[in-house]
């Protein structure tokens, strides 16, 4: 089978507090709750929340196991960014610290020029990009 614009992406990431990555994900960017299950207290049972759009090729995933919760080790390069094309608008920004974000400097200055970048509450970065996104 050809990988092809076509094809589906799943992001899969471990988070100790789904609630509070719904807080950000949903209520802080805006991004649709696509599904979601409760998993019992029994090991390889999870709870799993699907973030994203209905309508897009990609969702991220989030899962926490109660039994063996797995402690997200995100890196400052561990990025999800998203290209603007125009300006970061201050309230969005502003709407993601006011559900759990946290803004921080990139090490890599080319993020910081052409954006922002914003923590989740697992530490995983969100970088608001004003470029627009292009394959040439």
């Amino acid at each position: 089978m050809p990988l092809d614009g076509r094809r589906h992406i799943r992001i899969a990431r471990p988070s100790r507090d789904l609630a509070a990555a719904e807080r950000f994900w949903a209520g802080g960017f805006g991004l649709d709750v696509v599904w979601r299950a409760e998993g019992g207290t029994a090991p390889g049972e999870h709870d799993l929340l699907m973030l994203g759009r209905p309508d897009a090729g990609w969702h991220l995933e989030l899962v926490h196991e109660a039994a063996r919760p797995v402690e997200p080790r995100p890196t400052e390069e561990d990025l999800l960014v998203v290209y603007l094309d125009g300006p970061v608008p201050d309230e969005l920004v502003a709407r993601l610290e006011e559900h759990g974000g946290k803004r921080v400097l990139s090490p890599n200055p080319y993020w910081n020029e052409w954006g922002v970048t914003v923590e989740d509450p697992d530490g995983y970065r969100l970088v608001l990009c004003t470029r627009a996104w292009s394959n040439a």
